[in-house]
């Protein structure tokens, strides 16, 4: 491994290189830019063998995702927000079909009103599509997630399409220092792609095809049964690359002192780092306060959460998403694990649209949920409303 400092978008454009994708299609759209632009030049430069698609659209780079994949290719592609959006018929159809893509997710807001700052309303909207979701908390993640999706991905057991999600900006274009694996090591940590299925003129199949009324439940069934076996794959390969790389992923779910945690906190993505840097101020305050980081968001790890809340009070979820109408996604998937427990679980909704979270808010928030408040926008403007 080479421990390098460099951009986060450009991490990952070098760790999409290890894997040998075979074709790269993608649509450039702020803040995903610069992975695209990284690849377009990696394959210039001759650095990887891969056929580099310009196409029109988002909705073209992932259909272009589609027939490569389909015809036997390891394939990557990137997006964000409005491109995500565009998107949105070909994710379900290329999740339908079984294709082994990923795809990194630098996380933007969705419009209206336009906004190019970070939140996960974009992939949180795709929650239902059949697409496995990752979430990075800094650009470390970003890096070994893209490997390990891959690895799952391309599971004959799991043969499904993932997103790698990063925040936009906050992580995508910050430097930090990223330790980038050897070749060797990627190469055999995922071995020659290897397709369950592929076009073939000497042996014809299709892809995607009409299923009538008797047949369509049973499809949603089995992709429903692959999402949740994910899980244990994700698990499985997750130890394997911490015996191979020394970073262990074998968890859905990231701990952070949560041993005597009276509260507990439950976010995802690069909010978790703030959030432990406020644990450790409120710890030397008396305040028992952990965090639960979800890493896996698609399948939800709701096994995982009750076993490691049994102890808590009382449960504060940080949302940078919103359900209108309802609640923000990850707090009604967290109600929803914890069905029957006697544990108040209280929803705050922050961050939409670029919002800064400071830990002053994350220490107030902790206020609030042990006074029994939450449910709320957290950090409204009122003199704006």
């Amino acid at each position: 491994m080479t421990m390098q400092i460099m951009e986060g978008s450009i991490a990952v454009a070098e760790t999409v290189r290890l894997c040998r994708p075979q074709v790269i299609s993608a649509y450039p759209i702020t803040p995903q830019t610069h992975i695209v632009e990284g690849l377009a030049s990696i394959v210039a430069d001759g650095r990887l063998d891969a056929e580099y698609i310009c196409v029109e659209s988002e909705f073209s780079a992932l259909s272009a995702c589609i027939g490569a994949s389909a015809a036997g290719s390891r394939v990557y592609s990137a997006t964000t927000s409005q491109g995500l959006a565009l998107m949105a018929e070909v994710v379900f159809n290329s999740a339908g079909m079984r294709l082994p893509i990923v795809m990194g997710i630098a996380n933007r807001a969705i419009s209206a009103p336009l906004s190019i700052w970070n939140d996960q309303q974009d992939s949180i909207m795709m929650r239902d599509s059949g697409w496995l979701q990752f979430y990075a908390e800094d650009n470390q993640e970003a890096v070994d997630l893209h490997i390990l999706a891959y690895k799952i991905c391309e599971d004959h057991n799991i043969l499904l399409p993932a997103f790698v999600c990063f925040d936009g900006f906050i992580l995508s274009h910050v430097y930090e220092p990223v330790d980038i694996p050897d070749q060797e090591a990627v190469d055999a940590f995922l071995g020659p792609f290897n397709p369950y299925q592929k076009l073939d003129c000497n042996d014809p199949i299709s892809f995607g095809m009409y299923a009538t009324p008797e047949y369509y439940l049973e499809f949603r069934y089995e992709h429903d049964q692959a999402v949740k076996r994910a899980a244990e794959a994700f698990k499985k390969y997750g130890k394997e690359f911490g015996e191979k790389f020394g970073r262990d992923y074998s968890e859905l779910v990231t701990q952070y002192k949560i041993e005597d945690a009276e509260t507990i906190i439950i976010a995802m993505g690069s909010i978790c780092g703030t959030i432990k840097d406020a644990i450790d101020e409120m710890r030397e305050a008396g305040k028992k306060v952990g965090l639960l980081g979800i890493r896996c968001f698609r399948p939800f790890p709701s096994e995982d959460l009750r076993a490691l809340l049994g102890n808590a009070k009382r449960v504060a979820v940080l949302d940078k998403n919103v359900s209108l109408g309802a609640k923000g996604a990850v707090a009604l998937e967290v109600k929803d694990a914890c069905y029957g427990m006697d544990l108040p679980i209280y929803d705050y909704i922050l961050g939409l649209g670029g919002r800064d979270v400071r830990k002053s808010d994350i220490k107030n928030i902790v206020a609030l949920c042990e006074e029994g408040k939450g449910d709320m926008f957290y950090g409204l403007r009122e003199e704006v409303l």
